[in-house]
């Protein structure tokens, strides 16, 4: 069920401790951590503690954290000196989705090419 956190889910059992990441920033409703295949000098995840499938699923279900997501982005970037800097939510295997827990990635550190890929 959305929002209940899944013992299958790669972030779910990192939120809970499960699972160890390199966190960057924590939040009461969000979690940032580095990506372990970053695509950039700095390649942070940002997820809700909540499990939702996907960016979509999570603004319907709750948008204010959904909010919070994306604040929190904001910040990491910020924090990392990121003059320059990329939010992505992937949203379905076909654009690059692999772990189906919601999840903003903030990119920055290098020039990023449009379109994207």
């Amino acid at each position: 069920m959305a929002g209940e956190a899944r013992s299958d889910c790669l972030f779910c059992k990192i939120v809970a401790g499960e699972v160890p990441a390199a966190k960057v920033r924590e939040t009461e409703t969000t979690l940032a951590f580095r990506d372990i295949n970053p695509q950039a000098p700095t390649h942070v995840l940002v997820i809700p503690k909540v499990h939702h499938p996907d960016a979509a699923a999570l603004a319907a279900a709750e948008p204010q954290i959904a909010a919070d997501v994306l604040r929190e982005a904001q910040e990491v970037a910020t924090e990392e000196a990121a003059e320059s800097y990329r939010i992505v939510f992937n949203t379905g295997a076909g654009a690059g989705q692999t772990v189906f827990h919601a999840h903003a990635h903030v990119l920055g550190g290098r020039g990023l090419q449009w379109p994207p890929g």
